[in-house]
């Protein structure tokens, strides 16, 4: 009876402290994890009203300090379940430190499956985050201030259901 006892007071004891060192083990995970070093740059900005009006261009300005360095260069586009279309046309603005346009070019995205109209991306509910590698390996000429200006390039002046857009700059590894 008595082994019994210290058994069941061990077995008590022992999952609490395994519980305390997987709490402690998972928030520095998350902790370790959530740095990225591969980034240079990222921002999103929000929509009022989660609508995007075409003579919205949403302006994302980033500093290249290593020319020599190739990059990738992501879309970022959050949505809800309820945007009216499969997909989202963008054209893009890429300007060089004196205000040049570099590059400028339409990119389709694909937000949900044509099919099924499953969401592409990752989502909770009814909202949907995608990042789509728009721009790979790409080799800036200098280094210094770089800017990108997204636009809408949809059939209708209000996008309905998109609530943010952004750009993300990493090191192409």
């Amino acid at each position: 009876m008595n082994f019994t006892k210290n058994t069941l007071f061990l077995y008590r004891l022992y999952p609490a402290k395994w519980s305390s060192r997987f709490a402690i083990l998972f928030i520095a995970l998350l902790a370790f994890g959530g740095c990225d070093g591969n980034q240079v740059y990222e921002s999103n900005i929000d929509f009022k009203r989660k609508v995007w009006n075409a003579d919205s261009l949403p302006v994302f300005q980033f500093q290249i300090d290593n020319p020599d360095q190739p990059y990738n260069i992501y879309w970022n586009v959050r949505n809800t379940v309820a945007y009216p279309f499969q997909n989202l046309y963008l054209t893009y603005y890429l300007e060089d430190t004196l205000g040049n346009t570099i590059v400028e070019d339409l990119f389709p995205m694909d937000l949900f499956e044509p099919r099924t109209g499953k969401p592409y991306g990752s989502g909770l509910g009814d909202i949907f985050s995608h990042q789509v590698l728009a721009l790979p390996n790409y080799q800036f000429d200098s280094a210094g201030m770089y800017q990108i200006r997204l636009e809408q390039y949809m059939r209708r002046d209000s996008l309905p259901e998109i609530l943010s857009v952004g750009v993300r700059v990493e090191v192409a590894e």
